[in-house]
């Protein structure tokens, strides 16, 4: 019953690929960079396109790589089609400028486009439990133990006179964020502000419920140099 109340509305993909390869270290944006032969993107995109093929795909990119992408969909024969949109100042308002393209009565996963060993599995239960809330986020659970330090005069970590966090309650935030598109474009429509971590926080400052499912450890976000050496290791 929940996937067809899902259906219902049209599935909308936004892939957030801003990135110029600053933290990569790398003058290759790290969505353009290839796992065993093909651009980290692009396996991004093919997981959602074998979830849910008729999904509609939003790619947010650093104006000056839309012909790279293009040239890389060519070579790679990646022929999806995509609406190609320009990434902002900061990802709020990258996302926001992909959001002006999505018609109201749809529904929209936000996903970060260096994403791309999320499972088929999860992105099906999301849209499927989609279609009984008005938010959807994947979290895991912390297993780190957390301090709270703070810098001294000369610049080195102390403790802090705060308690440690306590564990239990903390997980962590990934994607794809499912949202009804006229929620989070109305979201979307505040001030930028420092706090708007991702989109869940977006919507949260608008009043938003929420609601979460379990995620993937594995479902790692490829940032650092170091990430995509362990990308690689996934793939062996």
């Amino acid at each position: 019953m929940t996937i067809l109340k899902a259906m219902e509305r049209k599935i909308y993909g936004i892939f957030v690929a801003g990135g110029s390869g600053l933290r990569m270290g790398s003058s290759t944006p790290k969505q353009f960079m290839k796992l065993n032969g093909i651009p980290v993107l692009q396996r991004t995109m093919e997981k959602f396109i074998e979830a849910y093929p008729s999904i509609e795909i939003v790619t947010v990119l650093p104006k000056a790589h839309f012909q790279t992408w293009e040239d890389l969909c060519t070579l790679n024969s990646f022929n999806r089609k995509q609406i190609l949109v320009e990434g902002g100042l900061t990802r709020f308002h990258s996302v926001k400028n992909a959001l002006d393209k999505i018609p109201d009565g749809t529904t929209v996963l936000i996903h970060d486009g260096v994403r791309p060993f999320i499972s088929v599995d999860l992105i099906r239960r999301m849209i499927d439990r989609s279609g009984t809330c008005r938010a959807l986020i994947p979290v895991v659970p912390c297993f780190d133990s957390l301090k709270t330090l703070s810098k001294g005069e000369s610049g080195e970590l102390e403790t802090s006179a705060s308690p440690d966090p306590d564990r239990s309650g903390i997980y962590c935030a990934q994607t794809p964020q499912i949202f009804r598109s006229e929620d989070i474009r109305a979201a979307y429509n505040q001030a930028f502000d420092l706090s708007f971590t991702d989109d869940a926080s977006v919507a949260r400052a608008k009043n938003i419920p929420l609601s979460y499912i379990e995620g993937e450890r594995w479902n790692i976000k490829i940032t650092t140099s170091e990430d995509m050496v362990i990308a690689q290791k996934f793939l062996l």
